[in-house]
């Protein structure tokens, strides 16, 4: 795609806008953010890229919105080299001057907050607010990382040792490769970057490639920042490309955290190549999350939270419920007030840019070909459709909210992911089943439990709870904060990002004993004399 390069000057065109966004005003948006149809390659003498052309298709249309020209493998490499020669001059600022120009990104995010979420909608097919909440989520992360870089420390331990000190120290790790998947193709490389370049490190951004555009803009807003207060661009790099570009990032030697977001499959082969290599791996991979319905829960407001949960951002978030789990006294009822709530979505379904539109489309083809897929499996293995199951006769790629029932817990189709918005309806009889239910899948991201009964809040998140790594009480599955550490167990990979103490991901730790006196004992009071 683009390669954001050192001290390089590429004029070679590499981006091309279809006509329509060229002279439709509503596409204007794409100019403030630095995207110029006037003359698209030419980036501040930095932007360039040798690799094959790639089409940026709308969601919303199914048409293409632009071609744009990806790197190769040998200007990953580059980019990389050119990361590891910043590393130095990042690295030997003050972490406080670092999060000096993290803050100033954060503001110039700020000014750009509404074109880059309208950005989004076009090219991911997010709604409008989730579009520009998610920008927001990068915002705020630059908030957060402000913060940190005057408080993350070491610490200061006992010694058992006279005149001894015992210290941990933390120091970045170098180069910091970020792989990012569609869904979210601002925030989750936001959570990374904001952290991981307060702490001193640079950063090689792998956009996915279906979301190119948005990838572009987002560099800009950062690489502007860097150059106005004279640090190189290479500290914040970008690259894109296919499973070559990819495979040039998580082997190079010189990169040494790679943080992937995507699918189980794939983060597991990362994470098998970054480990032979003896790299550093923060994976945020698959969710098969469940919303559990008790007995005695408020059922309007989790009726609320389910919806949200099963049909925001079209199911395409690894946090989306995929299994919602109700008790059997408050089954039939429930699961009839979700079929009207989904029904009133169908009313408000339209192109995602549109501030009206509650529910847009899936992201792609392949999305579009695995919802279909599903069904099907699902119907020739028992289940029902009781909601939805159809696409929608519209341009794009837009299908009906989903719901089944009828499967077993352990059917293969309920055990999967699918991303989109497909929930499948089990049941229970006490809240140990429940929880048996919930940890019975190989992911384990987000759980939710509806309840007014402290007993079952206790015991949901305690050691015999929900084995997932975001576990929430009266609220849904979807919507992290950024202040908790976001990310799961099992094979969702165990990665932590966002708040907490995840910014230790980033750094590497060394323990420091300084002998400040004149004699020289030993640890556990061993004699060697």
């Amino acid at each position: 795609m683009l390669h954001l390069f050192f001290k390089k000057l590429i004029k070679s065109p590499n981006m091309q806008f279809t006509r329509n966004l060229v002279t439709d005003p509503k596409y204007g948006f794409l100019k403030q953010l630095g995207l110029s149809t006037e003359n698209p390659g030419l980036y501040d003498g930095r932007w360039g890229g040798t690799g094959k052309l790639i089409e940026s298709i709308s969601p919303t249309s199914g048409q293409v919105i632009a071609k744009v020209r990806e790197s190769t493998p040998e200007e990953a490499a580059n980019a990389i080299s050119e990361a590891q020669k910043a590393w130095p001059q990042w690295a030997s600022l003050p972490a406080p001057a670092r999060g000096e120009i993290v803050r100033q990104i954060g503001d110039e995010l700020r000014k750009n907050l509404k074109p880059l979420g309208q950005l989004v909608s076009l090219e991911m097919g997010k709604i409008l607010p989730e579009s520009i909440g998610e920008v927001q989520e990068y915002i705020d992360i630059c908030d957060y990382a402000v913060g940190l870089s005057r408080m993350f420390a070491g610490g200061i331990f006992p010694s058992e040792r006279k005149d001894h000190a015992l210290l941990e120290k933390w120091n970045p790790l170098g180069v910091v490769g970020v792989i990012s998947a569609f869904n979210f193709p601002v925030a989750v490389y936001g959570w990374n970057s904001a952290i991981a370049m307060v702490c001193g490190n640079t950063i090689i951004w792998k956009g996915a490639p279906s979301t190119p555009l948005i990838s572009i803009a987002t560099t800009k807003i950062i690489s502007g920042v860097l150059e106005k207060n004279g640090i190189p661009g290479s500290v914040a790099s970008l690259i894109t490309g296919g499973a070559d570009v990819g495979e040039a990032l998580v082997s190079d030697k010189r990169v040494s955290l790679v943080s992937f977001t995507g699918s189980t499959k794939v983060g597991k082969e990362v994470g098998l190549k970054v480990q032979s290599r003896f790299g550093k791996c923060l994976l945020e991979l698959g969710g098969n999350n469940a919303l559990i319905v008790a007995q005695d829960a408020n059922l309007e407001m989790a009726m609320r939270a389910a919806v949200f949960s099963c049909v925001g951002t079209t199911g395409q978030r690894c946090t989306t419920t995929r299994r919602l789990i109700l008790h059997k006294s408050i089954k039939t009822e429930f699961l009839g007030k979700l079929k009207t709530a989904f029904k009133s979505i169908l009313g408000r379904i339209g192109d995602p840019m549109e501030d009206s539109v509650l529910y847009g489309p899936l992201h792609s083809q392949q999305a579009l070909d695995a919802f279909k897929k599903t069904i099907k499996t699902a119907e020739e293995n028992g289940g029902t459709i009781e909601f939805g199951g159809k696409q929608i006769d519209r341009p794009g790629f837009y299908v009906e909210p989903t719901i089944i029932s009828g499967l077993s817990p352990d059917a293969a189709i309920v055990q999967q992911e699918t991303f989109a918005p497909i929930v499948y309806i089990l049941e229970f009889d006490s809240v140990e089943e429940a929880i048996a239910l919930n940890n019975n899948v190989e992911q384990g991201l987000s759980s939710s439990l509806f309840t007014n009964n402290i007993q079952n809040m206790f015991k949901w998140i305690g050691p015999l709870g929900s084995d997932c790594g975001i576990v929430n009480v009266n609220i849904g599955t979807s919507g992290a904060e950024i202040g908790g550490a976001f990310g799961g167990e099992k094979a969702t990979g165990g990665g932590r990002e966002s708040g907490s103490d995840s910014w230790k991901q980033y750094m590497r730790r060394s323990t420091v004993t300084i002998n400040h006196g004149t004699d020289l004992p030993l640890a556990q009071g061993i004699k060697f004399e």
